[in-house]
């Protein structure tokens, strides 16, 4: 499969960028690298969409920002784009996002092992680690866990790791799937059921939901999250900003989520409801 780099003149702010980000995700944009005055996404030549991204620059939001280069990329050059800027990632002193070239650290209660390819979900952005804060605070001991938007599957493997027992991944990417597994057997954790498929795919009660993926998604299918928890569950939802916590605030409210806590970073907010 091949792989498209697109080439931005760097956004003029650091929520330019993430807003530009996140718009770019949202058309099938997988992953994102900074350099010098450039910011560089990457998608499948299959999800190829020249036409919606000028419009997408036409928004005023994202003034200053051009597309300069759009260049073809053998699959095997990812590993190695990775290699030179993936740094791996510690939350609370506890847990530790790495990719597979850097050495295992013992010291940390969590070490956790990610080939990050094109998928979500490395730590390396706020809404992921703000997640992975959020669930070191939380017993999972024996629950079951249901990861919407997985991507690597690195927030449904940390629950494993944190005692939770049956645990589903749904992401509809495919390119995530198949990542999926192969974070799972980095991880030593082989009884994660890893699905293709979106939000109609989900079958069963849990005890805890994780929907790290995006507000206009999150309002769109927070009533199949919600069908899906048992009484006393907790849900996790990021992948938004500040400015848009009250919306989802209501949605949940709605729905008879009662609202828990939140954290914030750089605009970017998770936030914790329970049934």
């Amino acid at each position: 499969m091949k792989t498209l780099e697109y080439s931005f003149t760097a956004p003029s702010s650091d929520i330019q960028h993430d807003m530009l980000v996140t718009m770019l995700a949202e058309i099938g944009f997988d992953s994102f690298m900074d350099e010098a005055h450039v910011m560089k996404a990457y998608c499948t030549v299959e999800h190829r969409d020249d036409i919606t991204v000028e419009d997408l620059l036409t928004d005023p939001a994202f003034v200053g920002v051009q597309l300069l280069n759009v260049e073809e990329m053998p699959d095997k050059d990812w590993n190695e784009l990775w290699e030179a800027s993936y740094q791996p990632v510690v939350v609370n002193e506890r847990c530790r996002v790495r990719a597979p070239f850097h050495e295992p650290d013992p010291s940390f209660e969590f070490d956790l092992v990610i080939e990050p390819k094109m998928s979500f979900g490395t730590a390396n952005h706020e809404t992921t680690a703000q997640i992975i804060q959020l669930m070191l605070e939380t017993d999972f001991q024996g629950k079951s866990v249901l990861d919407m938007g997985s991507g690597t599957a690195v927030l449904a493997i940390l629950a494993k790791k944190l005692g939770a027992a049956h645990t589903v991944a749904i992401d509809n990417d495919e390119w995530a799937y198949r990542n999926a597994f192969t974070n799972c057997e980095l991880n030593g954790i082989s009884d994660i059921e890893i699905v293709l498929g979106d939000a109609l795919a989900i079958n069963g009660k849990f005890d805890v939901v994780l929907a790290n993926i995006n507000r206009n998604i999150l309002l769109r299918d927070m009533h199949y999250y919600y069908d899906a928890m048992n009484l006393g569950a907790h849900i996790f939802f990021s992948g938004f900003y500040t400015e848009d916590l009250p919306s989802i605030q209501d949605e949940a409210a709605r729905l008879g989520l009662r609202y828990c806590r939140h954290l914030s970073r750089n605009n970017w907010v998770a936030a914790e409801f329970v049934k």
